[in-house]
């Protein structure tokens, strides 16, 4: 019994690694985000040996770091978008009408 044990413990070991692409940025904020959930599937199935989850864990972050940082950029421009734009809502405005 201790033998089967083992060998299926192996198997889990040595499942194949989900291969990464840690050394480019994705191409934009949307593939940043697919893959990151991608990763994060596949760790939460828990079949990756420790080397490959390190691997994922190290992609992971990295796409974290880009997708907020591409989302700040993008508020920020939304922001001084609006700037212009924006009114200060006032009730008087609306009975007046």
């Amino acid at each position: 019994m201790k033998s089967s044990e083992h060998r299926s413990h192996n198997n889990l070991v040595m499942a194949k690694p989900t291969k990464l692409d840690t050394s480019s940025p994705p191409k934009d904020f949307e593939a940043g985000l697919t893959e990151l959930e991608n990763i994060v599937t596949s760790m939460e199935e828990g079949r990756m040996s420790l080397e490959a989850s390190l691997l994922a864990h190290k992609r992971g972050v990295e796409l974290l770091q880009y997708c907020q940082t591409t989302l700040q950029g993008a508020q920020q421009q939304v922001r001084i978008l609006e700037a212009d734009t924006l009114k200060k809502f006032s009730s008087t405005n609306i009975d007046e009408k």
